[in-house]
């Protein structure tokens, strides 16, 4: 077994599709189009591999936004150097909600980035 994908709702399924490809670098794999169900889906990932997960980007069309309960953590992203990578994301427009440092009470290097509906992404630095 393997994790396949985690699904998000959204409220505006291109400001998010331009948010985890433009700021985060995710390639769009695909997407689905469901008129008389009234929903649209995007898939994004890092690359196409079948073997990495993906991330499900679901719009339920009418609903602009969703509260998110307390139940939800956040997404974990693995990046090469956690400082550049947040360079890039704030320069691409990204709302960096804690800067780069080592995690509290440990060495490894985190930080966290916001996306346009509210969902925490965790970059946690793993070398190059």
């Amino acid at each position: 077994m393997r994790i396949l994908h985690t699904m998000l709702r959204v409220g505006d399924l291109q400001r998010s599709i331009d948010f985890y490809t433009k700021v985060l670098g995710m390639n769009l794999l695909r997407t689905t189009e469901r008129p008389e169900q009234k929903y649209s889906l995007a898939f994004v990932g890092y690359g196409s591999n079948p073997d990495h997960a993906e991330l499900e980007l679901t719009y339920n069309h009418g609903v602009a936004s969703y509260d998110q309960g307390t139940a939800f953590g956040h997404l974990a992203v693995g990046v090469a150097d956690a400082y550049a990578c947040c360079d890039r994301i704030r320069a691409a427009g990204g709302n960096i909600t804690r800067e780069p440092g080592p995690v509290k009470g440990g060495t490894t290097v985190i930080a966290f980035v916001t996306d346009p509906d509210g969902y925490k992404i965790e970059l946690i630095q793993r070398g190059g």
